[in-house]
């Protein structure tokens, strides 16, 4: 049996390429073909398959050719009348109790790459179980065609919406009607002012808008559509949010939010410019549903994130968790039990009674609430976590390696051959989860993992002063340097 030209990988957030080189139309119905011979091997071949997309080049066009082949399988397929952000649609998917939905998303990534990303009928990001069987469907489509079978039905828009196949859907007023009633409909006090940075995504049909309505003033910035994203990534980062940090500075508002392209990541910029990482604004949000709201469910976080969330946990009295890195393992958490608070060192947040699904609009709305109800910035308030819980400094740094067999080797010996001692202390704890993470006597930390998709380890360590971080990672980077020598 020939074997596919071209490896589709269907990993937790779907599968993403370049447009053009083998993100193509044929590629995507193939893709398609592979989600609909799922969903009927899976007994959910009945119900609605929603249809989304973010703002990027053709991704419109994409999600027609997505509904095509739907349609061509007899499947019923929403598909919605705009660009929608990706937390939006998986709330679609359990308001209309649908089989699923296909996001036509590269979220934070850079403009010459588009995704295609299944989210199932739990409306969370797709576990493991479902992607193997995605890509085991996707390389039977392929071998199919190879064999010269034709594999892909499809079926013309308008004959589709003539049969009722094909419907047009506006998943927003649900989403925000519900968004609300988490993050609260009180109004805020009067003079509150926001600059909302869109960066040229999905999130500009709903930050600014929900944000009016609880009596904020905002500024918007980057609000209209650009498939190269200004000449940048989509990514709510401090470099590239510099606009952003420039418009706090010069008092155009009091806070800074921002979205990144498919609106399901935050970043947060505080009243004097400061950026705050995600780690840090993970920790204002718990402190505040724990603390203000009396909330007990579980922290959940994944293995890369802050421990400062284990430490608030300790003081509230509620259960800490530690998953594999990746949104889909704090999602499952979600699904499972009462979770106050889950999230992820790169920008992904959802707390009890939203999806399980890291969700970036979540995320700056509860920020302002959180900062508007306070009356303190929020570094003062992280502060004052710190003085509770224990100071903390964080880094992560990308560290080019040449090959992945360098990369398994370094793992292996630091698995099997674990330290004792590091940057003058002694270790307490060596965990396996996902890479290697070594735990010190004083709480801290550093966790070394292997990038899937580029020639890069992943560094991140925590400490309570940036001293000890600095020596964690001068340490670190020496055993890379011999092993990889």
């Amino acid at each position: 049996m020939e074997v596919p030209s071209v490896t589709i990988r269907f990993g937790t957030d779907g599968w993403r390429a370049v447009i053009a080189d083998q993100f193509t139309y044929h590629n995507v119905r193939l893709v398609t073909q592979a989600i609909a011979n799922y969903l009927g091997e899976a007994g959910l071949g009945r119900r609605e398959v929603l249809v989304g997309y973010d703002t990027r080049f053709a991704a419109e066009h994409f999600a027609q050719e997505v509904s095509r082949v739907l349609a061509g399988n007899s499947l019923a397929v929403g598909l919605t009348a705009s660009d929608v952000p990706t937390p939006v649609l998986a709330h679609a998917v359990l308001h209309r109790r649908a089989a699923g939905a296909i996001m036509l998303t590269a979220s934070h990534n850079p403009p010459q790459y588009l995704g295609l990303k299944f989210i199932p009928e739990y409306g969370g990001p797709a576990q493991s179980d479902v992607t193997a069987a995605i890509e085991e469907q996707i390389v039977r489509v392929q071998r199919a065609e190879a064999s010269g079978n034709m594999v892909v039905r499809t079926l013309d828009l308008e004959q589709g919406r003539r049969q009722g196949l094909v419907d047009t859907v506006d998943p927003r007023i649900d989403y925000v009607e519900h968004l609300m009633s988490v993050v609260g409909t009180a109004p805020l006090s009067r003079g509150v002012e926001v600059v909302y940075d869109a960066m040229y995504g999905t999130g500009r049909h709903y930050v600014a808008e929900a944000l009016e309505n609880l009596g904020v003033r905002v500024h918007r910035l980057h609000d209209r559509r650009d498939p190269l994203f200004g000449g940048g990534a989509p990514e709510p980062t401090a470099q590239h949010l510099q606009e952003l940090i420039r418009a706090v500075r010069s008092r155009q508002g009091a806070l800074g939010l921002a979205t990144d392209g498919d609106a399901d990541r935050f970043g947060v910029v505080d009243e004097d410019g400061t950026y705050l990482t995600p780690n840090e604004v993970l920790a204002i949000v718990a402190d505040y549903l724990l603390g203000v709201r009396q909330m007990r469910g579980s922290i959940v976080r994944t293995v890369a994130t802050t421990h400062v969330l284990d430490r608030l946990a300790a003081q509230f009295g509620v259960t800490a968790r530690e998953t594999p890195v990746g949104f889909k393992h704090v999602g499952a958490w979600m699904r499972r039990e009462n979770v106050t608070l889950g999230g992820e060192e790169s920008g992904g947040m959802s707390i009890a009674g939203h999806i399980p699904e890291k969700d970036g609009i979540l995320a700056v709305l509860l920020v302002t609430r959180i900062w508007a109800e306070g009356g303190i910035s929020l570094r003062r308030r992280l502060a004052a976590i710190h003085e509770r819980v224990g100071p903390a400094t964080g880094r992560r740094v990308d560290m080019p390696i040449a090959s992945d067999e360098v990369k398994r080797r370094i793992l292996d010996h630091l698995a099997s051959q674990p330290p004792d001692r590091w940057a003058g202390q002694r270790v307490d704890k060596v965990v396996v989860m996902d890479g290697v993470k070594v735990i010190l006597e004083s709480g801290a930390w550093w966790l070394l993992r292997a990038s899937g998709t580029e020639p890069l380890m992943r560094l991140y360590l925590e400490a309570p002063d940036a001293g000890l971080v600095d020596g964690m990672e001068r340490e670190v980077r020496q055993l890379v340097a011999r092993m990889g020598a």
